[in-house]
């Protein structure tokens, strides 16, 4: 049994993979993690083995296990052309799209490098790393867009995130679970659902509050530079209170209410258990990796951000629209393929971690982190997602949270949390809406129809 098989580590020792430590790692690995494994394939090292030179067939080993160790593979190819098209002076559109593709299969490998660096690090650091990985590709895009002071397309690009969780993954899920189970009554653990709605409410009221006092303040005497300087100061006091819950979420998640997390773990077949009970490359060498990608990440980052006005006007889709519903969807594509997957096993706690645990560390982590940077470096952004944004928002959080209410699940649920996001995503490809370009001044979007980015 793989309980009773020992690891080797890198540096040639070895250690007893004991049940204690089984226990610690099988915390470690968040739904998020569970969910992307799906999409991994074992690696053949028959040839690898062959190389006489024991560092080349290490490196070797690394290399087919990271880049090929996964059914996304082939869309590594995207990096290269991406960086070739940029630097070569290809359409920008061309750019933008080898980009969008060459983050999918990224995503994907953060994940697993993370996991694999939590066989070593213990079940707290493994889990911390997860959280904080977990979203990294959203993070990453909102600091380049900060840097270019594109203040509009990180919000709409954190919103997105938001709304796909919770309406198209999460609507997708249920409804090809519920489809592929019609025998079976699909029931799910309410605990979770309830923590992440909780915090996806507390967010959802410090995204109101900068929005409610704009609008009352409007009616009044008072001045829209003064109005625009409190909603700004609100705003950074409402991030700090979120990220004090996000906070209070790690731990309630990783020490005192663990148990509450753990269940998803024992839903797992034996087989997946055993396959990922050892890890497959070294600490140091995955700690390269991850950095390495993360570098990655940050490159093809910058280049959606400073081609995405140009991709709007050749397809003649907003840019609010492109931000709110291509990039999430794209962005996210192995995660979201993965909670899917799981649903159709019928093993919707897997479904509902992935899909209500981005939404929250979305919202009460990475928007406020984001509100936060663009404090330090001297840029104005607020929680003021305007009326449109905020209150799709928060139909999405209470469509989701009565959807999930009863703790059990068929497609009709699926179908509606579908047509809501279909719906939302309508009014955005529609909409004229207002963004900040780099000077600060503000600009707006025509409508999508038309495609045409105007100062």
């Amino acid at each position: 049994m793989a309980s009773n098989e020992p690891w080797l580590l890198e540096d040639g020792s070895v250690k007893r993979l004991t049940k204690e430590t089984r226990h610690g790692h099988g915390h470690s690995r968040t739904a998020h993690s569970i969910s992307t494994s799906s999409l991994r394939r074992k690696s053949d090292m028959s040839l690898v083995s062959k190389v006489p030179c024991p560092t080349l067939r290490s490196f070797l080993a690394n290399l087919q296990e990271v880049i090929l160790g996964t059914k996304l593979a082939v869309l590594f190819v995207a990096i290269p052309f991406a960086i070739a098209a940029h630097y070569f002076g290809y359409a920008r559109p061309w750019v933008f799209s080898l980009s969008l593709l060459g983050l999918i299969p990224l995503a994907e490998r953060v994940s697993f490098l993370t996991e694999q660096i939590a066989f070593y690090t213990g079940p707290t650091v493994g889990g911390l790393l997860n959280a904080t990985c977990g979203n990294a590709t959203e993070l990453i895009i909102a600091i380049f867009a900060l840097k270019e002071k594109k203040i509009d397309v990180v919000k709409y690009s954190l919103l997105g995130s938001i709304l796909s969780n919770l309406l198209l993954v999460l609507g997708t899920s249920l409804l090809c679970g519920g489809i592929a189970n019609l025998s079976v009554e699909q029931k799910f653990d309410r605990k979770q659902a309830d923590v992440n709605i909780a915090l996806l409410l507390l967010g959802l009221l410090c995204h109101l509050l900068p929005l409610m006092y704009r609008s009352a303040a409007e009616g009044t005497s008072i001045d829209a530079l003064s109005i625009a300087k409190e909603t700004l100061n609100l705003s950074r006091a409402s991030c700090i209170v979120m990220l004090i819950a996000y906070f209070a979420y790690l731990i309630f998640q990783l020490w005192t209410h663990r148990h509450i997390f753990e269940g998803e773990e024992e839903n797992e077949d034996d087989m997946d258990m055993s396959q990922e009970e050892t890890p497959v490359i070294g600490f140091w060498s995955g700690l390269i990796w991850l950095i390495s990608m993360t570098a990655v990440i940050s490159l093809l980052s910058e280049y959606l951000v400073d081609t995405i006005e140009e991709a709007s006007t050749s397809w003649g889709i907003s840019v609010s629209f492109i931000s709110i519903i291509v990039l999430p969807i794209v962005g996210n594509a192995a995660e979201h393929a993965g909670a899917i997957i799981f649903a159709f096993k019928n093993k919707l706690d897997i479904t509902l971690g992935v899909a209500l645990g981005s939404a929250t560390q979305i919202s009460v982590f990475v928007v406020p982190m984001s509100v936060i940077v663009a404090w330090i470096i001297g840029i104005k952004m607020d929680l003021d997602f305007n009326l449109l944004e905020t209150g799709s928002l928060a139909l999405t959080i209470i469509a989701t949270a009565f959807t999930l209410q009863d703790g059990t699940s068929h497609y009709l649920k699926g179908i509606v949390l579908l047509l809501c996001y279909f719906v939302i995503g309508a009014s955005f490809f529609v909409q004229i809406s207002p963004t900040t370009g780099p000077n600060g001044a503000h600009m707006r979007f025509k409508s999508s129809n038309h495609g045409i980015f105007r100062v």
